[in-house]
């Protein structure tokens, strides 16, 4: 085989890939080989530009007993860190007495998967384990001590009923998360009108917002507005955000819901509507708001948990905006309160 083929070869494979012969040089290098390892490397020894035991191992065994190998190469983009899984496979008739391919195919996103997976499991574990333990002490208090005690017992017997609304709400928000995934790449198409959404959803939490001393208020400058969309998950969307508000904002008072139409948004590129939900609490500290979608993660944990937080909602309505191809933004600033903006394709 010319060198002319092999080079053709190798660059024809939709990986990096290059191959070294059994002087242990690499003979052959494709673009996206170079751009992972540098460049110039033809013609160099392959120890001297893979210096992961595994790999170096993996192809020299391959050279050896002309077998096929693999090993996993970790890398770094200069953003985050990669993993590759490494195929060597022997190819006899190239160069003078065979050679060895070495492809690398990008696995992090499965490493990511994998790890996301292993979390949720831990979390849910966790979030339930809290209520469960609680529940069994209770329960084999009032079947000892507390058995005669009607203070205790109706006192224990709350607490219980709360511990088991709390795991009523997280496996609730767990069904409600599942089935927002799996409908996530389905774009709604009802065609709903907006501003009355809105009212309907905020004269439902006035009860709530009473109890907590809050006053909900909605701004619309425009008449009605309307948009494509699945009424039960914008309704699950501006319910969550308005009862955070209430939760977490209530010492602000006041709970603003304001809706700004724009013949041109510029995080849509096209005509949209911006949703903004207005609370003047303590607001959040910087470093929380870029992970504050992510599942079970609270800024302030402690809190969260006494007001009933599953750390599911945020993530709810990100999948939510995300299925009806719209933009989420949070601004907060400690002191100053919160604003979640919804904006949403006309």
């Amino acid at each position: 085989m010319t060198e002319d083929v092999l080079e053709d070869i190798v660059l024809a494979i939709p990986l990096p890939a290059l191959m070294v012969d059994q002087t242990e040089r690499i003979i052959a290098a494709n673009t996206d080989a170079t751009s992972l390892l540098g460049q110039n490397i033809v013609g160099r020894h392959f120890a001297t530009i893979l210096r992961q035991p595994q790999v170096l191992d993996a192809i020299e065994q391959s050279l050896t007993s002309r077998s096929a190998k693999n090993a996993r190469h970790l890398s770094n983009d200069g953003a985050q860190d990669t993993t590759y899984t490494v195929e060597c496979r022997y190819m006899n008739g190239v160069a003078s007495e065979g050679a060895v391919m070495v492809t690398f195919q990008d696995t992090t996103h499965l490493e990511h998967a994998s790890q996301m997976r292993r979390d949720f499991v831990a979390n849910v574990s966790h979030e339930l384990r809290t209520p469960l333990t609680a529940l069994m002490g209770f329960i084999e208090t009032l079947r000892g001590p507390a058995r005669d005690d009607p203070a205790a017992r109706d006192r224990f017997l709350k607490i219980m009923a709360d511990e088991a609304n709390r795991m009523n709400r997280l496996v609730g928000d767990l069904l409600s998360l599942n089935r927002v995934e799996s409908e996530e790449r389905v774009r709604p198409k009802q065609q709903l009108e907006l501003t009355g959404l809105l009212q309907s959803t905020i004269n439902s939490l006035r009860p709530l917002a009473e109890d907590a001393g809050v006053v909900l208020s909605l701004d619309v400058k425009n008449g009605p507005l309307s948009v494509t969309g699945d009424s039960d998950q914008l309704r699950q969307v501006f319910t969550n955000l308005i009862e955070n508000g209430i939760k977490y904002g209530a010492s602000g008072g006041s709970v603003t819901v304001r809706v700004l139409p724009a013949d041109r948004d510029p995080a849509m590129r096209g005509a949209a509507v911006r949703i903004q939900f207005i609370d003047k609490g303590p607001g959040i500290d910087a470093v929380h708001l870029p992970r504050l979608t992510e599942r079970f993660y609270r800024a302030d944990s402690h809190r969260s948990r006494q007001l009933g937080g599953t750390g599911l909602g945020l993530a709810i309505v990100k999948h939510i905006v995300n299925r009806h191809r719209g933009r989420l933004r949070v601004e907060s600033e400690l002191g100053k309160g919160s604003v979640f903006t919804v904006i949403l394709p006309r």
